[in-house]
């Protein structure tokens, strides 16, 4: 499928770090660094413990991964029926499939790899072959492995934990069963080998854990904690004997194993089930994984063995249901969902983004938690809506939020991601069941409009939450619900819509009305786009109309939705409006046109959108998903033919992006990286038509007909001054009698000063290169001489191309024949100018008496009038236009 319409594509997906399944856990020997991989929907995510960045993101699959686990060279991954080897976190090197249910446990063991499928059939797999190395039936319903464990220092063992309870001890090599373990009466879910020798952890349903010792068959202890079935074991390995037992409330209990008793706890490490808990080795770190998609590293560092919080990286764990990008440069997302919280995520980096918590009550009595109140009574219902502003975020709260069946509406503050003061309710509002359905932040920053579901709306100043008056004759605005606030740009006019099907237009300061307009069916949401003053509505009938404030007037009509519309949005310069509804479609809007230029189908129903101030992306949340879908608009990078699409048009359907690691953090986590990728090359030239220049220094080339000046100019003011010839301390010779050293005798002395005709007939290698290439036609070696000569040298070799030079007849008309193929070609523009003028001006005489060197020279001419002539049109039509842009009144 596609990745996106004719106007946005797909890019990214934000706020996915984890799902139900286990994390595995890897070391890179190389880096000498921790790495975490987790699983989300067809795909897992690898990241770095140092600072939980993501390193790499994996190619789907075509399901789900139902198990993941890692050894030192691949990521193994089922889906189904098949099992997955992927090598570098991100490209599947094979493919294990003999299973006929679906896959339930892995556990990578040497060169083999075991893995349990839901009928109760193993497979252990060589890793290097794909082949099947051994296959062991089990009977569900007298042994269902529940839980797999390789016992250390015991060679080709592996211990099974199942669901009646019993732990067998197989030997995978000889394929026998060594010893069957009667087991304590409830089902195993949990197994882990201890720091110790011969010792195992054994997690069970009731919430048990038995420390055994599997060589003697021998309890050594056992804890039984309250909060349900054991989802995991770790065992600290950095010298202090303590286990930690996950539970699926979400809480972790830390056991002494020295003292046998409970320890500390982490109490809510995670609002679901925690996946699982691992310690690093020889380190005072636990990492967690949950269904509430969070990440979470603890250090133990606190006073009694307690831990606290080192790191995360957690999304919304349920749904999230309406979006708003935040501030104007369009890098920060806010995000409010199912589960209560209003997160921030950044689209430049994961470490910008944040979490704003989840609103309460009272924030005195949420303090109290940790003394024994009911945390969950003190929780604000979900947010339905909320509007932002950042104009005085920094003086008081910027954010105004709705939640689900509450009058009173909160504030929140940005910059200090916690919820704010004010809790902003209409006076003399006792007893009202009415809930806040719609708001709005001017923006300046210090009011906000609260619509209610009895019609009311009122106004409230920000700084000190105080009610500032209401809209209406007896308090309301509406006969029904209030459905859509909003306040223009200068705060001169509000604009209200409810359920009434009317449309009010108020003044903003007086409160009194100044207009009606009759839609004709209610209105389900409403958006303003202050800076043309163009008001979008979506009806309850399906249909869009946009209605201008200037004029008071309905200036546009949309038909196509086939299901309730559920957001939308408008670009930065107002063309376009972005409309996303239960159809799953995502459909834009030309305004100016009055067309449909872009539509496309996903997956499941979109439920929000929010288009950046800059333009360059379009943020969608859709049903049932956690993530929030980055598209690129597609018009900012390059030219997009956008034409009126016909009523009847048929969408095609497309895949939501998906994840992508970070350029900054990503990076090859393999050990067998091998050889290094081959990076891309240049072509010496782009284009037959193009021109290209040789990237040498100006100096190179543009010195070349200066070189007599600059001789002149660096020519020493006086004659070098000989050095003293007599030392300080004469030379002697060893002996008896002191004899002074005479100096040895130089080589001009000693060669002879009468020279051989042969010395005088030796030609320098850029004429040899120049002879062989004339024969040739193939000038590539003498051009490359050239280049790598300097000014001066140059000039000495040009100089000695002619007769009197010792040079042969012919290689004054070869320089020209090079000259010419270089011009031909394209390349190196500036050097073949800056050679011809240096060679000119050396043999210009010599030439002109030469009829074939003339001949030569003109058609030479011609080519470069020719070329420059090009180059000269696109010259002046570039200036033209840059002059045009300067002067025009845009």
């Amino acid at each position: 499928m596609p990745a996106g319409g004719a106007l946005f594509s797909g890019f990214r997906v934000l706020g996915l770090f984890s799902n139900h399944l286990p994390h595995a856990l890897r070391y890179h020997q190389k880096h000498r660094e921790f790495y975490v991989v987790t699983a989300v929907g067809r795909c897992f995510h690898t990241y770095n413990v140092k600072k939980l960045g993501i390193v790499a993101v994996s190619n789907s699959l075509s399901e789900d991964i139902s198990c993941l686990v890692a050894d030192r060279m691949l990521v193994f991954a089922a889906s189904g029926c098949d099992i997955s080897a992927f090598a570098r976190n991100k490209e599947e090197v094979r493919r294990y499939s003999g299973h006929k249910q679906e896959v339930r446990l892995l556990l990578p063991l040497g060169d083999q790899l075991i893995s349990v499928d839901a009928g109760g059939d193993a497979i252990i797999w060589d890793v290097g072959s794909g082949e099947v190395y051994l296959r062991l039936q089990f009977d569900p319903v007298t042994f269902e492995p529940s839980a797999l464990c390789h016992p250390s220092t015991y060679l080709n063992k592996v211990l099974l934990g199942s669901s009646q309870g019993a732990l067998q001890l197989w030997n995978i090599k000889t394929s026998k069963l060594l010893y069957s373990f009667s087991g304590w009466g409830a089902a195993i879910t949990a197994l882990q080998q201890s720091p110790a020798v011969d010792v195992v952890g054994v997690g069970t349903a009731t919430g048990r854990i038995i420390i055994h010792n599997i060589r003697l068959d021998e309890t050594l202890m056992s804890f039984m904690q309250d909060w349900g079935p054991i989802s995991s074991l770790a065992f600290r390995s950095d010298g202090v004997p303590v286990v930690a037992a996950a539970s699926p409330q979400g809480h972790v209990a830390l056991w002494d194993l020295e003292r046998r008793q409970l320890t500390a706890q982490l109490r809510h490490a995670h609002s679901t089930a925690v996946a699982a808990a691992t310690f690093l080795h020889g380190e005072p770190l636990l990492i967690t994984n949950g269904a509430d998609n969070a990440i979470k590293v603890w250090i133990f560092d606190q006073e009694g063995g307690g831990a606290r919080l080192l790191r995360s990286r957690q999304g919304h764990s349920a749904p999230p249901t309406t979006i708003s990008h935040h501030g104007n440069d369009g890098k920060n997302i806010l995000s409010a969902g199912q589960d209560g919280t209003l997160q921030s995520f950044s689209t430049v980096h994961e470490r910008f983004s944040k979490s704003l918590g989840h609103g309460s009550i009272n924030k005195k009595k949420e303090q109290k938690k940790k003394k024994g109140l009911a945390y969950q009574e003190l929780r604000l219902p979900a947010i339905t809506t909320f509007a932002s502003a950042v104009a005085r975020q920094s003086d008081w709260d910027g954010i105004v939020a709705c939640h689900s069946g509450r009058l009173a509406a909160t504030t929140w503050n940005y910059q200090r991601c916690t919820m704010g003061a004010h809790h902003l309710r209409p006076p003399g509002a006792h007893g009202n069941k009415a809930a806040a359905t719609a708001v709005d932040v001017t923006s300046c920053g210090n009011f906000v409009l609260i619509g209610l579901s009895s019609g009311r709306v009122d106004l409230y100043n920000l700084q000190s939450g105080l009610h500032r008056g209401c809209y209406g004759d007896g308090g309301a605005a509406h006969r029904g619900a209030v459905r859509g606030v909003c306040v223009d740009g200068l705060n001169q006019l509000t604009l209200t819509a409810g359920s009434d099907s009317l449309l009010k237009i108020w003044r903003f300061r007086s409160k009194k009305q100044e207009a009606e307009l009759q839609l004709g069916t209610a209105p389900a949401s409403m958006l303003l786009h202050r800076e043309s003053g163009m008001l979008a509505l979506a009806l309850d009938d399906f249909m869009i109309i946009v209605v201008d404030t200037a004029t008071r007037r309905v200036v546009r009509k949309f038909h196509g939705h086939g299901g309730k519309i559920n957001d939308m949005a408008f670009s930065p310069d107002g063309r376009w409006l972005v409309t996303v509804a239960m159809d799953c479609t995502i459909r834009t809007w030309d305004l100016p046109s009055g067309c449909l230029v872009d539509c496309f189908l996903v997956d499941t129903a979109p439920v929000g959108v929010s288009m950046s101030p800059t333009g360059d992306f379009l943020a969608t949340v859709h049903v049932d998903n956690l993530g929030i879908y980055l598209w690129t608009n597609q018009s900012l990078c390059g030219l997009v033919s956008l034409r009126p699409l016909p009523a009847d048009y048929q969408p095609a359907a497309v895949t939501l992006p998906g994840s992508q690691p970070d350029e900054a953090e990503q990076e090859v986590t393999s050990q067998d990286d091998g050889e290094d990728d081959d990076e891309y090359e240049s072509p010496q030239q782009l284009g037959a038509e193009l021109v290209t220049l040789s990237l040498l220094p100006e100096s190179r080339w543009k010195s070349l007909l200066h070189l007599d000046a600059i001789k002149r100019r660096n020519r020493p003011a006086a004659p070098p001054v000989a050095p003293p010839t007599l030392p300080f301390f004469l030379p002697t010779q060893a002996g008896l009698t002191p004899r002074f050293t005479l100096p040895p005798a130089t080589a001009q002395e000693v060669q002879s000063k009468v020279v051989r005709w042969g010395d005088l007939a030796q030609r320098s290698d850029f004429v040899s290169a120049l002879e062989s290439a004339a024969e040739s036609d193939s000038f590539e070696r003498p051009l490359l001489l050239l280049r790598s000569l300097g000014p001066a040298p140059l000039s000495v070799e040009l100089s000695g191309l002619s007769a009197e030079g010792g040079g042969a007849g012919g290689l004054l008309l070869a320089f020209l024949r090079m000259i010419d193929s270089l011009l031909a070609s394209g390349r190196d523009f500036d050097l073949a100018h800056a050679y011809l003028a240096l060679f000119l001006k050396l043999h210009l005489r010599s030439l002109s008496q030469d009829a074939v060197a003339m001949e030569t020279l003109v058609h030479l001419s011609e080519r470069l009038e020719a070329g420059w002539a090009e180059l000269q049109a696109s010259f002046h039509q570039s200036l033209c236009l840059l002059t045009y842009i300067k002067s025009a009144l845009l």
